[in-house]
Formats: C-alpha cells, structure tokens, sequence
C-alpha cells in the first residue's frame, strides 16, 4: 500500500475540505507514491514520537495535531520544529495529520469522547452553516435512472439516516443545436422540445467536485444545463462537538468522578456543584470554551471540553457545570478513531498506537 492509498481513505473518512481555515491537515511531509511498511498512530508529533516510529520501523506517522501550522521560512536546525522535520526527512518518515477535520465528523474526536462516554441520542453541537448546496439538472425521462444512480453513488442526496434523497418533476425542455453541435436528441439547425425531468439533490459543499464529475459523466447531452444552489442550512451531520443524554440520570458528582475512572482523569476544573439532575451532556474534544453558550442552548447540565481561561468560568453561571478535563485528555481518543478508519480497510495492515504520552501540560 502507498501513502496516497492511506491518504484517500484517511480523507473520506474526514474530508480535509472540513477543516477550518486556520488548521493546515493532510500529508505534511513525505512522497504520495511511497510504500508503507507501517504506520504509528500519535496525538502530537515530537521529537519521541519520532524515536518511537524509528524504533518499530514505521515509515508514516498519522497524527492529530499538524506538526506545522505557519508557513516555514528555512529548514535549518531550530531546536524546535525544523529539527523534527529534519529527522523525518532523514530517516524518511512521513508525517499525516488529520486535525479540525476529524473534529467535524460524527463519528470524530467529540463523536468517540460521546460514545466512551455513553451519550445515547447523539447529534452535533455546532453544525456547519452554509456548508450544502442544491444541484438542481434537467435529464431526459429515460437516462434519469443512471444519472441519478452516478449522483448517489458520488455522495448527493443523503439526508442524515436516508439515502437516494431526491425531487423529481416532469417538464418539457426545448433547444436548436448549432451545425457546430453533435446532439444527442434532436437534428442540428432545428428547434426541438425534449419530455424532461427537473432533478433535485442536496450535497456537502465538499462533495461539489466528486458529483459534478459523476454528472458530466452520465449525463447524455452534449452540454448539461445544471444549477448548483447555495443553501443556507445548517448542516447537522457535519461540525464540532456533540450533545447526547444520559442512559439514566445521574447527579453532578457521581458523573464527574464516573467520568475520571472512565478517562483515566488525574484531576478535573469545574464550576460550583449546582445539584441538578443529570440527563444531558454536551462535550468538544480540545479547546470548546468558545461554544459555552451554545451548549447552555442544548440544555445540557454539564460540558465537557478543555481550555476554559478564569473568567470563562463565571460565564456558566446557575445555568450550567463546566467541567474542563484538559486539552489532551479530551483529544487522546482520536488515536482510537484513527486507527479504526485504517484498520477497519485494511485489518491486517501494521498500525500502532503510540505509547508516548505527548501531553506537555504536567501535574504536581
């Protein structure tokens, strides 16, 4: 297998056209047509992670966090980045990140810590605004079987647990094909009427790519009239973190100290105890704090996130418990989600987990 192969479905499972404009996910460093031996699977990228994937023979290693975020102005020795992006080079191993992207799934970052969690009900905290488009085509009444077969398969119309989500409506199309044209229906230099079906079908901006190529494609005439609308929905299948209900309800602290076992917690922030009861939790894997208002909205009792600065805090108010379990304690399941889309492909291909606890922040 090469390093394209991995990035394909690396990419499916968390399209990099997701991730947000200041994260920089993908391939960071190495060759598309490079064969894999294996790969090792980490939070971060540092200098030990490095060691580790020497050590074991890995040749990729696929990571959560993006190893460079700006633009590099050499690759000289920095004692820094620069000198784990010289080791890679040298000891020609690949670097992959998966970051914002994987975040805005539902089966992502928040979607695992939900799930580990036991939130039942799941759906997205902050969905996607102005992520959708219609495409709307005209297609003669006995191709509109495949044409609308090739915009399924390339991702339109799904409409979360649905699938081949379409509107269809009968009209009449009319053209005069120009002594330059090959027409598929009519003569060139006459006006003709063709009985026509006016097709519907929502798709993820992401997608607009992959389903116009399959409509060119299938489509029979020669040139294909179609509208690609904007939509202003909000998208609920794809966006950051994740509201959920409890199995049974709990009280605020027997959920927190549950929640410490569960995640191998040292030590938890949170706000005062308000003794409600708890049914509804709301969680976004690393820095959640600029959705706190949102997850008030939810009507969760508690959220779950990281990154929560002093004053933050008081913004929770009666309304709800905060509880800030730390950057990479809310992140460290990503490694779980990563290897699950690889291994789930391709179960006997070697993939590692990382043993180097990459967290920087320490505990007294």
């Amino acid at each position: 297998m090469r390093i394209k192969d991995l990035c394909k479905l690396l990419e499916q499972a968390a399209p990099l056209a997701l991730q947000e404009e200041f994260d920089n996910a993908g391939l960071l460093v190495g060759d598309y047509n490079e064969e894999i031996q294996s790969c090792l699977v980490s939070l971060d990228i540092t200098a030990e992670v490095i060691d580790e994937a020497i050590r074991i023979g890995a040749n990729l290693i696929i990571a959560h966090h993006p190893l460079i975020f700006k633009g590099l102005k050499n690759l000289v020795p920095d004692g820094g980045v620069n000198d784990i992006l010289l080791k890679c080079i040298k000891h020609n191993i690949a670097l992959y990140a998966a970051h914002t992207n994987l975040d805005k799934v539902p089966d992502g970052v928040s979607g695992k810590l939900a799930t580990r969690l036991g939130l039942i009900n799941q759906s997205i905290l902050l969905p996607d605004k102005n992520a959708l488009l219609k495409l709307v085509v005209f297609v003669p009444e006995k191709h509109l079987s495949s044409v609308s077969a090739s915009l399924f398969n390339a991702g339109a119309g799904n409409i979360g647990k649905y699938d081949s989500c379409s509107f269809r409506s009968p009209g009449e199309g009319t053209f005069r094909a120009s002594s330059e044209a090959k027409p598929f229906l009519g003569s060139t230099g006459e006006f003709h009427k063709e009985s026509e079906i006016k097709l519907e079908v929502i798709l993820p901006k992401y997608l607009k790519s992959d389903v116009v190529k399959a409509l060119l494609n299938s489509h029979p005439y020669e040139e294909v009239a179609y509208d690609l609308i904007a939509l202003e929905n909000e998208n609920p299948y794809t966006g950051l973190g994740v509201i959920g209900d409890l199995p049974e309800s709990s009280n605020e602290m027997d959920f927190l100290e549950w929640m410490k076992r569960e995640l191998g917690l040292s030590s938890i922030r949170h706000t005062k105890y308000l003794n409600k009861e708890v049914t509804r939790i709301a969680v976004c894997g690393g820095s959640g704090s600029e959705f706190l208002s949102r997850a008030i909205a939810s009507g969760a009792q508690i959220y779950v996130s990281a990154d929560f600065k002093y004053h933050q805090f008081f913004e929770a108010g009666d309304r709800i418990m905060i509880a800030d379990i730390g950057h990479y304690e809310s992140e460290q399941l990503a490694k779980e989600v990563l290897k699950g889309i690889v291994t789930k492909k391709f179960p006997n291909f070697a993939v590692h987990l990382s043993k180097i606890n990459t967290n920087p922040i320490k505990y007294f």
